[in-house]
């Protein structure tokens, strides 16, 4: 019965601070600025670095040199070559790389670049598909 009435008493004492309601505020309040802060220091600056090449990058081929080429430098995150526009573009971490690597790169294997527009933001979009309230069924264009 002894070691009954302990847990008992140990159980009460510990639930009397747990129900602290300044504790809980202040426990509260720490854990949220924690979660900013780490959030703060794991946001990454994405941009978009847009490039004219010469010779220009006009097939698949040329395309994967690229790719493979930039994929070494620290920070890239996306090569995509514009066939149409004759442009490629780089998104990349400005944290961990700039506009000099990226050209630096490009010119080890042969192509010079210009810059056609450097440090547009990346946008997360979120492509949502209207969906028809009576029926359920989405309005996606065919």
């Amino acid at each position: 019965m002894d070691l009954t009435n302990k847990m008992l008493n140990f159980a009460t004492e510990n639930r009397k601070k747990i129900n602290n309601p300044a504790k809980m505020k202040k426990t509260l309040t720490l854990m949220v600025a924690a979660l900013l802060c780490c959030a703060t220091a794991f946001a990454k600056d994405l941009k978009v670095l847009v490039l004219k090449t010469t010779p220009e990058v006009l097939n698949v081929e040329s395309q994967t040199k690229v790719k493979n080429q930039l994929r070494l430098t620290a920070g890239v995150k996306k090569v995509e070559a514009d066939f149409a526009a004759k442009q490629v573009m780089v998104t990349y971490d400005a944290d961990k790389t700039d506009q000099k690597k990226i050209l630096a790169g490009m010119k080890k294997i042969g192509y010079e670049a210009t810059v056609v527009s450097d440090g547009m933001p990346v946008e997360k979009t979120s492509k949502k598909v209207p969906v028809d309230a009576t029926s359920g069924a989405s309005q996606q264009k065919k």
